[in-house]
């Protein structure tokens, strides 16, 4: 049986040619130059080089709504991790799949007050969907699959993987994928509960007023035809969110335009004084509701 060796650099970059990845975005840094040395050594990923890491996160967002493939984005340890802050929690906010690999200081120095360091797992907590710090080669392979199944599956968002400089130059066992990814401890639901449904159908049959406010997740979920067959069927008026135009067709004579502070009276007004809101993949912003 061939077993295959290949350093923690190289194996960044194997992973993200099986997860289809053709493209990320990056900024070098000494803490990540072993990848970048990977990357340099192959073409099936091209880099994309920015001029500062919040322009990659950025960048990394946009690749994921253009194509619906999780944008991923390079940076290296301290400055550079804490310069995708910004790019990070947009994404988060906006449930866009996103991995962002940082760079981290030698698993010796991590906790020592190192050049560069900083605790980015504890930094980005608040902002992701989730984060790993690998501290063994071992794990690497199998925490990338991770990231990227998290970051796709049930509501998408961005997820964080910590490597640590020594990690990425070690050489390891490589073992390729093994069927689907199952976690004990992430299940998201994927099918509706059938008594909570048959509720929900009720007030509905029962409301004068109701009122349909959908968002970004109609489209990140390709469920604009269901949402307008729902909306036909119902009766009721609907509204989209900035992330959900377009969702459902403007032209319709049920569509009463995009509600908040820049959106129409209509919609507004309907938010407001409606006795069932039904909200399909939109969050409550304070703007709106």
């Amino acid at each position: 049986m061939f077993v295959e060796y290949l350093s923690g650099g190289e194996m960044v970059i194997r992973c993200l040619a099986e997860e289809g990845i053709e493209s990320i975005f990056g900024y070098p840094g000494g803490a990540v130059l072993h990848i970048y040395d990977a990357l340099f050594r192959q073409n099936r990923v091209r880099h994309i080089l920015v001029r500062h890491e919040q322009a990659a996160v950025h960048m990394a967002d946009g690749y994921a709504r253009a194509t619906g493939r999780p944008g991923v984005a390079l940076a290296t340890s301290g400055p550079g991790a804490t310069n995708t802050i910004t790019g990070i929690a947009t994404a988060y906010m906006d449930s866009i799949p996103m991995v962002i690999i940082s760079g981290q200081v030698p698993t010796a120095a991590i906790g020592e007050d190192a050049f560069q360091e900083c605790d980015t797992v504890g930094i980005t907590r608040p902002c992701v969907k989730h984060n790993f710090l690998v501290r063994d080669i071992k794990d690497l392979a199998d925490t990338m699959r991770r990231a990227f199944y998290i970051a796709r599956t049930g509501r998408p968002g961005p997820v964080l993987v910590d490597i640590p400089k020594d990690i990425t130059l070690t050489p390891g066992k490589y073992t390729p994928p093994k069927g689907e990814i199952s976690m004990r401890s992430y299940a998201p639901v994927v099918k509706g509960h059938q008594g909570q449904i048959k509720k929900a159908i009720q007030m509905l049959l029962t409301a004068e007023r109701p009122m349909i406010y959908s968002g970004g997740g109609v489209i990140l979920s390709d469920a604009s035809q269901e949402l307008r067959d729902f909306v036909q069927l119902v009766g009721a008026p609907c509204t989209n969110t900035l992330m959900g135009l377009g969702a459902y067709p403007a032209s319709n004579r049920q569509f009463v335009g995009m509600p908040g502070m820049h959106g129409t009276y209509e919609a507004n007004m309907a938010m407001q004084h409606c006795d069932v809101l039904v909200a399909v993949g939109a969050r409550f912003d304070d703007r709106v509701i």
